[in-house]
């Protein structure tokens, strides 16, 4: 199998390439060049979350790695997981369960996606005796998550810029209390949009890399990730009902990286009823599925920050893919002119929405809410994020077919803050987190300049 980008340029690309690469040259994004099918009674045969990737990865990697390679690279990737089989699943009642994707060393659904990007990283750089720089902007828990993963290799150094405001004082210790030689992060006196329009400069320039040297991207544009996160909906969906019926997820996001790869899940043969879209007062997904009306509009800070997006990097793949029929000129068009100017489809383009599709929107007194309710009703402590997915499935009940699953992406202890305003006292800290309140922060401090930025990293590279 061999990939292509949305916008048509840049294609006929290894998993290598892709991995290595990030975002493709012409500005879109890598998508596979068709869709692997699943054998489902094969699948029903598996036991372990393990097992379920060892079936699924390999789909996507053949053209760079065989099948055996892959599985040294699998037994060795996911890793400090307070969960044997490292997702664990909740039942609310008989039609709703919450699925809980943080039991792993940073305490988020992103610890699955990273560790498997990373595990990749580092094989091709041993084979290829190269090193690389990861570089990087966070709201909270991607910069954790590839921190963590890439910090035992000795041939990745990260450096991840962390803005000022609104993220929690566990979420950016976690950054900032990591004593390790190759490991750099960043405390940036400026806003996530400045960080990452830093990025983006880096991205585009590479003044502060060497000749041998990879700049690797950690977000969810690299598609190794969404592969991750391919995997634990099929086990997901295996454990419940043993791949049998239809579900419905229920999806807390901003970048659409979680949402995309349930729709990959459901186009590679997983059953799928409904995608419910969950997002906070940040709204352009919900004005999409709601209004056809994707523009961009200025980020609110709310108590879900991983949430607070102006842009959904990952929704051009699923433009391209369900809406445009896989059409690369009329994806290009639509993003060349993007944000500057919004994107609104054909109306009988966008009614396919209806088929997958449900979205909703709350802000942060409905999220506190949400928390209270599923604390009193059920005894069960959710964090923020969380609360918008619980919330858009007690609104849309009556209009669900079939169970529905909670997508829970971050332990609630990373949000000490939010639970106290409403009300919900927590005695369960996790190891890994009560860890790093009484750790030292090491993290530099720098101006939002690319000039401070970019010469700190060639100083330390």
């Amino acid at each position: 199998m061999l990939f292509h980008s949305t916008r048509g340029k840049d294609k006929d690309k290894t998993f290598e390439q892709v991995l290595m690469q990030g975002l493709a040259d012409d500005g879109g994004l890598f998508i596979p060049d068709n869709w692997p099918k699943v054998d489902i009674n094969k699948l029903k045969e598996l036991d372990t979350f393990l097992d379920v990737a060892k079936y699924i990865v390999p789909m996507f990697t053949q053209s760079s790695f065989d099948k055996g390679e892959v599985e040294e690279v699998l037994n060795n990737t996911w890793h400090n997981f307070s969960e044997k089989d490292l997702i664990k699943i909740f039942d609310i009642d008989e039609s709703t369960a919450i699925l809980e994707l943080f039991h792993g060393p940073t305490a988020a659904f992103k610890d699955f996606g990273l560790q498997l990007a990373a595990a990749f990283f580092n094989k091709t750089l041993q084979t290829q005796n190269k090193t690389a720089v990861v570089f990087g902007a966070t709201s909270g828990d991607t910069g954790s998550a590839a921190i963590d993963a890439c910090k035992e290799f000795d041939l990745i150094k990260s450096f991840i810029l962390i803005p000022d405001g609104n993220m929690s004082e566990i979420q950016r210790k976690q950054m900032t209390t990591v004593d390790k030689s190759n490991v750099f992060p960043i405390l940036v006196s400026g806003t996530f949009d400045d960080c990452q329009d830093i990025v983006k400069k880096g991205f585009s320039e590479r003044s502060f890399l060497r000749d041998d040297q990879y700049l690797l991207a950690v977000n969810s544009i690299n598609w190794v990730r969404i592969i991750g996160q391919i995997c634990y909906y099929f086990y997901a969906s295996l454990i419940v009902n043993k791949l049998s019926h239809p579900l419905n997820f229920s999806v807390p996001t901003g970048n659409f990286g979680n949402v995309f790869a349930c729709y990959a899940a459901s186009k590679m043969g997983m059953p799928l009823e409904k995608i419910i879209v969950a997002v906070n007062s940040n709204d352009i997904l919900d004005r999409f599925f709601k209004n056809n009306d994707y523009s961009k509009k200025t980020v609110s800070e709310t108590i879900s920050p991983s949430m607070d997006i102006s842009v959904a990097s990952n929704f051009e793949r699923l433009m391209y893919d369900f809406y445009l029929n896989r059409n690369s000129e009329a994806c290009s068009n639509l993003y060349n002119n993007f944000p500057e100017y919004g994107i609104k489809i054909d109306d009988e383009m966008w009614q396919k929405s209806v088929d997958l599709f449900m979205s909703y929107s709350i802000n942060d007194d409905s999220t506190y809410e949400s928390m209270k309710f599923y604390n009193n009703e059920y005894n069960y402590v959710m964090d923020p994020h969380t609360a918008v997915a619980a919330k858009a499935v007690s609104s849309l009940k009556d209009k669900l077919k079939n169970k529905t699953i909670i997508l829970s992406t971050a332990h609630p202890a990373k949000f000490p803050n939010a639970l106290d305003n409403a009300g919900i006292i927590s005695d369960d800290i996790p190891d890994n987190l009560s860890e790093v309140i009484s750790k030292k922060e090491v993290a530099s401090k720098l101006s939002a300049s690319e000039d401070s930025i970019f010469n700190y990293i060639k100083e330390n590279n």
